[in-house]
């Protein structure tokens, strides 16, 4: 699987590289910036994006709307979102219209390293709100994180 990573925390972002890798996936591209992801995004067009929301410039949501402008691009463009945050308004924008191949994971969450490279079926809320749900066309075992109210 061909995977772009877009995370402004060095140690973070060499982790996941380091962890894909070893896991058999192919890191395309690695963005550090909120400028950075949609371009590599286009160049590469990986089978996942794996984004931070938060990231320089701004810190506010530079990861989260390149991820929309690239699935604009791309339609149907796999994207995990790893957010140290809940941010209920970044998510419901993320998944309206019921997207497909669609996560927003909090990193404080994943307590697993092998259940974050491959989750099995039947996993259950990744917090207070979270409802995971499983389509193949995602990440590997094909997670999707879907909104529930």
């Amino acid at each position: 699987m061909r995977v772009v990573i877009a995370e402004d925390n060095a140690l973070l972002r060499e982790g996941l590289v380091l962890l894909l890798t070893s896991a058999g996936h192919e890191v395309a591209a690695v963005a550090a910036t909120g400028p950075e992801v949609l371009p590599a995004l286009l160049a590469h067009r990986p089978d996942v994006a794996v984004l931070d929301v938060r990231m320089p410039p701004g810190f506010r949501d530079e990861g989260l709307r390149a991820a929309l402008a690239a699935r604009r691009e791309v339609p149907g463009l796999p994207v995990l979102v790893l957010s140290q945050y809940v941010e209920e308004t970044y998510a419901a924008e993320l998944l309206a219209d019921g997207a497909s191949g669609v996560g927003y994971l909090l990193k404080d969450r994943i307590g697993r390293v092998d259940a974050f490279l491959t989750p099995s079926s039947g996993s259950r809320p990744a917090g207070r709100r979270w409802t995971r749900t499983w389509s193949p066309s995602c990440w590997p075992g094909g997670a999707t994180i879907r909104w529930t109210r």
